[in-house]
């Protein structure tokens, strides 16, 4: 399928089963982790199209968790957040053929390590309640800029999250919203480029069934995290995937 070995294939897949446990866990990192995992064996348009239609389908399970009134709300109340991801996804996936990567890699990983370091070392890095909506517009920007490109919008909402100590259940779902809707832009946006097409749609709809399938089993172990737990599991990932961005931009 899409022109890969029998064994490049299967790593796909068990990738795609791993990350989706991971996400059902703390409800991201998925799209961090298969990027990562695929750059060693896939070539880059073809890992971007692969984490399309898993994004797709594990952020509508997230989403619509605890029913479609509280998904509805979470949108309206982070809904500049939202505007700002989706206008500059649209922006930036014209772009994804001439962003040097290791400019990207190095510009993502750093931010990220940094912040969820200085968060587990108990520094306050909370944002002032009197500039959130000027910082949810700012990161749903830097968001959208490097989902265009990369598939990858996630560390500035948890960021952000992170910042204003929302509990669990909320951070999971404003993930969710948030990554569905840029989701359905990130498609449409590679519809339109070429990325996303008859060949690479096929081999990422297999790959949605294997994450949907972790995401179940991630779901039974997040639920029984409290939230002190919770908030480790997403500071250490955040600091995982940011070294490993910081490793790839090196090694580029």
């Amino acid at each position: 399928m899409a022109g890969l070995s029998p064994a490049a294939f299967a790593a796909a897949l068990a990738i795609a089963l791993f990350a989706g446990v991971v996400k059902g866990v703390a409800g991201f990192a998925m799209p961090l982790i298969m990027m990562s995992a695929f750059s060693a064996f896939l070539p880059p348009q073809l890992a971007l199209a692969g984490l399309i239609l898993p994004t797709l389908l594990t952020n509508l399970s997230q989403a619509l968790r605890q029913g479609i009134a509280p998904a509805a709300q979470t949108a309206m109340t982070y809904r500049r957040f939202l505007i700002a991801t989706l206008v500059f996804i649209v922006i930036s996936s014209r772009f994804v053929h001439v962003i040097p990567e290791r400019a990207f890699l190095l510009g993502l990983g750093l931010p990220i390590t940094l912040f969820a370091g200085a968060q587990i070392a108990g520094l306050n890095l909370a944002l002032p309640l009197q500039h959130r909506a000027r910082a949810e517009w700012v990161l749903g920007a830097i968001g959208g800029l490097y989902g265009g490109v990369s598939g990858i919008w996630g560390p500035p909402l948890i960021i952000y999250l992170l910042s204003v100590r929302a509990e669990k259940l909320e951070t999971v779902r404003v993930q969710g919203v948030v990554f569905l809707l840029g989701a359905v832009v990130l498609a449409g946006s590679h519809l339109a480029t070429g990325v996303l097409n008859a060949q690479t749609a096929a081999f990422s709809a297999v790959l949605a069934v294997a994450a949907q399938i972790g995401q179940f089993a991630g779901n039974a172990i997040q639920d029984r995290l409290d939230a002190q737990a919770f908030r480790r599991w997403t500071q250490g990932l955040l600091i995982l995937t940011g070294l490993n961005l910081v490793r790839q931009a090196l090694s580029a």
